[in-house]
């Protein structure tokens, strides 16, 4: 793919702890394959815990309960927010308002990462790929 690796969307994160049967065929085999270089990013912490708070993700309480704990055993690095990130997160024209979204396509920009999500949302950026 001529990528250094695939960053998780924060939704396949989530399944992908929860060993959830929604990953498709071709993630689950990339996530299990320790050569495959996984990063997570920071934005997924900030989502998960924000949307735990208002009580849209009840149903993964024991992951944002344990987050820190859990991802200090996942085989994923952690894949800071820089200010190029965020700067261009900002500033790339893209009707998609989303805040996480915004920030997960423009850091799998900048460090070349596949972005792993079934998101639509992405299919319009012909300058990122993604992996479903």
């Amino acid at each position: 793919m001529g990528t250094v690796g695939y960053l998780l969307d924060t939704h396949t994160l989530l399944w992908a702890l929860c060993d959830d049967m929604k990953l498709s065929n071709d993630v689950r085999k990339i996530i299990e394959d320790a050569s495959f270089p996984l990063f997570v990013s920071s934005v997924s912490a900030y989502e998960i815990m924000n949307k735990y708070r208002i009580g849209k993700l009840s149903g993964y309480s024991y992951i944002a309960e344990n987050y820190l704990d859990i991802l200090s055993t996942f085989e994923a690095g952690e894949l800071p927010v820089s200010t190029p990130h965020a700067h261009y997160a900002g500033e790339f024209s893209w009707v998609h308002r989303d805040p996480f979204d915004r920030l997960l396509a423009a850091q799998a920009y900048i460090e070349n990462l596949t972005l792993i999500t079934n998101d639509p949302a992405f299919s319009s950026l012909p300058w990122i790929n993604v992996l479903w």
